[in-house]
Protein backbone atom coordinates (compact mmCIF):
# COMPACT_ATOMS: atom_id res chain seq x y z
CA UNK A 1 0.00 0.00 0.00
CA UNK A 2 1.35 3.40 -1.37
CA UNK A 3 0.65 5.34 2.05
CA UNK A 4 3.24 8.07 1.66
CA UNK A 5 2.47 10.30 -1.52
CA UNK A 6 5.04 13.40 -2.68
CA UNK A 7 3.03 16.04 -4.34
CA UNK A 8 4.29 18.81 -6.57
CA UNK A 9 2.92 22.03 -8.14
CA UNK A 10 4.60 24.26 -10.83
CA UNK A 11 3.28 27.01 -12.85
CA UNK A 12 5.44 26.65 -16.09
CA UNK A 13 4.43 29.92 -18.12
CA UNK A 14 3.29 28.07 -21.02
CA UNK A 15 6.64 26.51 -21.58
CA UNK A 16 8.51 29.97 -22.02
CA UNK A 17 10.76 32.23 -19.76
CA UNK A 18 9.60 36.08 -18.51
CA UNK A 19 8.79 38.04 -21.68
CA UNK A 20 8.22 34.89 -23.60
CA UNK A 21 12.49 35.37 -24.58
CA UNK A 22 13.50 31.71 -24.07
CA UNK A 23 11.85 28.07 -24.76
CA UNK A 24 12.00 26.45 -21.45
CA UNK A 25 9.76 23.69 -21.51
CA UNK A 26 12.65 20.77 -21.90
CA UNK A 27 14.48 22.49 -19.00
CA UNK A 28 11.35 22.27 -17.20
CA UNK A 29 10.63 18.62 -17.55
CA UNK A 30 14.06 18.28 -16.30
CA UNK A 31 13.35 20.30 -12.88
CA UNK A 32 10.00 18.57 -12.69
CA UNK A 33 11.45 15.23 -13.02
CA UNK A 34 13.85 16.10 -10.23
CA UNK A 35 11.08 16.71 -8.00
CA UNK A 36 10.60 13.25 -7.45
CA UNK A 37 6.98 13.47 -7.25
CA UNK A 38 4.08 11.01 -7.47
CA UNK A 39 1.59 13.58 -8.96
CA UNK A 40 2.53 16.73 -10.49
CA UNK A 41 -0.02 19.57 -10.21
CA UNK A 42 0.81 22.04 -13.27
CA UNK A 43 -1.13 25.67 -14.37
CA UNK A 44 -0.30 27.47 -17.65
CA UNK A 45 0.41 24.57 -19.85
CA UNK A 46 0.35 25.60 -23.78
CA UNK A 47 -0.68 22.44 -25.18
CA UNK A 48 -0.86 24.11 -28.62
CA UNK A 49 0.37 27.28 -30.06
CA UNK A 50 0.89 26.85 -33.97
CA UNK A 51 2.62 30.28 -33.92
CA UNK A 52 5.32 29.15 -31.12
CA UNK A 53 5.77 25.80 -32.56
CA UNK A 54 6.80 27.27 -35.96
CA UNK A 55 9.11 29.87 -33.80
CA UNK A 56 10.78 27.48 -31.32
CA UNK A 57 12.87 24.64 -32.81
CA UNK A 58 12.42 21.97 -29.98
CA UNK A 59 8.43 22.75 -29.63
CA UNK A 60 7.01 19.21 -29.18
CA UNK A 61 4.40 17.82 -31.66
CA UNK A 62 2.41 15.67 -29.16
CA UNK A 63 1.76 18.34 -27.08
CA UNK A 64 3.24 19.98 -23.55
CA UNK A 65 1.14 17.86 -21.36
CA UNK A 66 1.92 14.67 -23.37
CA UNK A 67 5.89 15.59 -23.65
CA UNK A 68 6.22 16.69 -19.73
CA UNK A 69 4.40 13.25 -18.65
CA UNK A 70 6.54 10.81 -21.21
CA UNK A 71 7.85 7.77 -19.60
CA UNK A 72 7.58 9.00 -15.95
CA UNK A 73 4.25 9.58 -15.05
CA UNK A 74 2.10 6.95 -16.94
CA UNK A 75 -1.07 8.78 -16.67
CA UNK A 76 -2.06 12.47 -17.33
CA UNK A 77 -5.25 14.93 -17.51
CA UNK A 78 -4.82 18.43 -19.71
CA UNK A 79 -7.89 20.73 -18.49
CA UNK A 80 -8.14 23.32 -21.31
CA UNK A 81 -9.06 26.50 -20.39
CA UNK A 82 -7.96 29.48 -22.14
CA UNK A 83 -8.43 29.15 -26.00
CA UNK A 84 -7.49 31.91 -28.50
CA UNK A 85 -6.91 31.64 -32.50
CA UNK A 86 -3.69 30.57 -31.96
CA UNK A 87 -3.79 27.55 -29.64
CA UNK A 88 -4.58 26.97 -25.86
CA UNK A 89 -3.72 26.81 -22.75
CA UNK A 90 -4.87 25.46 -19.13
CA UNK A 91 -4.10 23.18 -16.53
CA UNK A 92 -2.50 19.55 -16.22
CA UNK A 93 -2.57 16.53 -13.73
CA UNK A 94 0.65 14.25 -13.94
CA UNK A 95 0.11 10.87 -11.92
CA UNK A 96 2.36 7.65 -11.62
CA UNK A 97 -0.95 6.13 -10.64
CA UNK A 98 -4.27 5.32 -12.65
CA UNK A 99 -6.51 8.24 -13.96
CA UNK A 100 -9.85 6.84 -13.33
CA UNK A 101 -11.80 10.06 -13.89
CA UNK A 102 -11.65 13.30 -14.79
CA UNK A 103 -13.69 16.40 -15.08
CA UNK A 104 -12.98 20.16 -16.16
CA UNK A 105 -15.29 23.15 -14.72
CA UNK A 106 -15.57 26.24 -16.16
CA UNK A 107 -14.66 28.89 -12.97
CA UNK A 108 -13.80 31.61 -15.00
CA UNK A 109 -15.17 35.02 -13.52
CA UNK A 110 -14.75 37.55 -16.24
CA UNK A 111 -14.97 37.52 -19.92
CA UNK A 112 -11.40 39.06 -20.01
CA UNK A 113 -9.72 35.79 -18.16
CA UNK A 114 -10.67 32.01 -18.67
CA UNK A 115 -10.19 29.88 -15.52
CA UNK A 116 -10.50 26.18 -15.01
CA UNK A 117 -10.32 23.58 -12.33
CA UNK A 118 -9.26 20.32 -13.20
CA UNK A 119 -10.82 17.58 -10.84
CA UNK A 120 -9.72 13.92 -11.09
CA UNK A 121 -10.03 11.17 -9.23
CA UNK A 122 -6.54 9.01 -8.72
CA UNK A 123 -6.67 4.88 -8.08
CA UNK A 124 -3.68 4.67 -5.86
CA UNK A 125 -2.69 0.90 -5.12
CA UNK A 126 -3.78 -0.36 -1.95
CA UNK A 127 -6.61 2.47 -1.28
CA UNK A 128 -10.19 1.64 -0.92
CA UNK A 129 -10.87 5.19 -2.37
CA UNK A 130 -9.82 7.43 -4.98
CA UNK A 131 -7.44 10.22 -4.25
CA UNK A 132 -9.20 13.11 -5.37
CA UNK A 133 -7.05 15.90 -6.93
CA UNK A 134 -8.38 19.43 -8.06
CA UNK A 135 -5.60 21.58 -10.05
CA UNK A 136 -6.23 25.37 -9.97
CA UNK A 137 -5.25 28.53 -11.58
CA UNK A 138 -7.35 31.55 -10.21
CA UNK A 139 -8.14 35.22 -10.99
CA UNK A 140 -5.96 38.05 -10.96
CA UNK A 141 -8.50 39.97 -9.15
CA UNK A 142 -10.01 39.61 -5.28
CA UNK A 143 -13.39 39.74 -6.49
CA UNK A 144 -12.73 37.31 -9.43
CA UNK A 145 -10.68 34.57 -6.69
CA UNK A 146 -13.80 34.98 -3.98
CA UNK A 147 -16.14 33.78 -6.30
CA UNK A 148 -13.91 31.01 -7.62
CA UNK A 149 -12.71 29.81 -4.88
CA UNK A 150 -16.56 29.65 -3.58
CA UNK A 151 -17.60 27.51 -6.86
CA UNK A 152 -14.36 24.93 -5.48
CA UNK A 153 -15.88 24.74 -2.44
CA UNK A 154 -18.97 23.67 -4.04
CA UNK A 155 -17.88 21.47 -6.07
CA UNK A 156 -16.48 19.98 -2.89
CA UNK A 157 -19.12 19.86 -1.23
CA UNK A 158 -20.98 18.43 -4.06
CA UNK A 159 -18.79 15.64 -5.25
CA UNK A 160 -15.97 14.70 -3.12
CA UNK A 161 -17.21 12.77 -0.17
CA UNK A 162 -15.61 14.15 3.24
CA UNK A 163 -13.63 10.96 4.23
CA UNK A 164 -12.18 10.96 0.82
CA UNK A 165 -8.47 11.87 0.56
CA UNK A 166 -8.57 15.43 -1.20
CA UNK A 167 -5.53 17.18 -2.36
CA UNK A 168 -6.05 21.13 -3.97
CA UNK A 169 -2.86 22.94 -5.66
CA UNK A 170 -2.04 25.53 -8.02
CA UNK A 171 -1.21 29.01 -8.40
CA UNK A 172 -3.87 30.64 -6.24
CA UNK A 173 -2.58 34.22 -7.43
CA UNK A 174 -3.52 34.96 -3.35
CA UNK A 175 -1.54 38.01 -2.86
CA UNK A 176 -3.40 38.96 0.89
CA UNK A 177 -4.04 35.35 1.76
CA UNK A 178 -7.92 35.70 1.92
CA UNK A 179 -9.15 32.90 -0.79
CA UNK A 180 -7.59 30.51 1.48
CA UNK A 181 -9.63 31.16 4.65
CA UNK A 182 -13.09 30.24 2.49
CA UNK A 183 -10.64 26.89 2.17
CA UNK A 184 -10.24 25.95 5.27
CA UNK A 185 -12.89 27.22 7.64
CA UNK A 186 -15.30 24.48 7.20
CA UNK A 187 -13.95 22.27 4.68
CA UNK A 188 -11.51 20.75 7.27
CA UNK A 189 -8.46 21.80 4.71
CA UNK A 190 -5.01 22.72 5.42
CA UNK A 191 -2.33 24.65 3.43
CA UNK A 192 1.01 21.97 3.96
CA UNK A 193 2.99 25.15 4.56
CA UNK A 194 1.02 26.63 6.62
CA UNK A 195 0.50 23.58 8.70
CA UNK A 196 4.20 22.77 8.78
CA UNK A 197 5.81 25.99 8.90
CA UNK A 198 3.36 28.44 9.96
CA UNK A 199 3.11 30.67 6.71
CA UNK A 200 2.14 29.87 3.02
CA UNK A 201 5.11 29.50 1.31
CA UNK A 202 7.00 32.36 -0.98
CA UNK A 203 6.75 31.25 -4.31
CA UNK A 204 7.40 34.38 -6.56
CA UNK A 205 9.21 35.55 -8.42
CA UNK A 206 10.93 32.00 -8.50
CA UNK A 207 14.78 33.61 -8.03
CA UNK A 208 14.16 35.35 -4.46
CA UNK A 209 10.60 35.02 -3.82
CA UNK A 210 8.42 37.02 -1.69
CA UNK A 211 4.98 36.77 -2.90
CA UNK A 212 2.83 34.12 -1.43
CA UNK A 213 0.66 33.03 -4.31
CA UNK A 214 1.02 28.96 -4.67
CA UNK A 215 -0.59 26.53 -2.49
CA UNK A 216 -0.97 22.64 -1.51
CA UNK A 217 -3.88 21.95 0.59
CA UNK A 218 -4.91 18.72 1.86
CA UNK A 219 -7.42 16.39 3.31
CA UNK A 220 -6.78 12.80 5.41
CA UNK A 221 -2.84 13.05 5.42
CA UNK A 222 0.10 13.99 7.91
CA UNK A 223 2.41 16.24 6.40
CA UNK A 224 5.85 14.83 6.63
CA UNK A 225 8.45 17.43 4.55
CA UNK A 226 7.99 20.55 2.75
CA UNK A 227 9.93 22.34 -0.16
CA UNK A 228 10.09 25.46 -2.02
CA UNK A 229 12.02 24.57 -5.09
CA UNK A 230 13.84 28.30 -6.14
CA UNK A 231 17.00 30.37 -7.12
CA UNK A 232 19.12 31.02 -10.06
CA UNK A 233 17.97 27.74 -11.99
CA UNK A 234 14.04 27.81 -11.45
CA UNK A 235 14.33 31.58 -12.44
CA UNK A 236 15.97 30.44 -15.86
CA UNK A 237 12.83 28.33 -16.74
CA UNK A 238 9.65 29.78 -14.73
CA UNK A 239 8.75 33.02 -12.89
CA UNK A 240 7.32 30.96 -10.54
CA UNK A 241 8.60 28.40 -7.93
CA UNK A 242 7.71 25.00 -7.48
CA UNK A 243 6.28 23.65 -4.40
CA UNK A 244 6.58 19.98 -3.10
CA UNK A 245 4.88 18.26 -0.21
CA UNK A 246 5.45 14.65 1.59
CA UNK A 247 2.40 13.38 2.76
CA UNK A 248 1.28 10.47 4.98
CA UNK A 249 -2.41 9.06 4.67
CA UNK A 250 -4.31 8.89 7.87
Amino acid sequence: MHSTLRIATFNIHKGVTSFNARFALHDQRDLIRQLHADIVFLQEVQDVHQTRSRRFKHWPMEGQAEFLADSVWSDYAYGKNSVYPAGHHGNVLLSKFPIIKTENIDISAHHTEQRGMLHAEVAVPGWQEPLHCICVHLGLFASWRRKQVHLLRERIDVAVPLEAPLIIAGDFNDWGMSAGRILTEGLHLREVFEHHQGKAARSFPSVLPFFRLDRIYERGFNVQHVQVHAGPRFAQVSDHAALSATLVKR
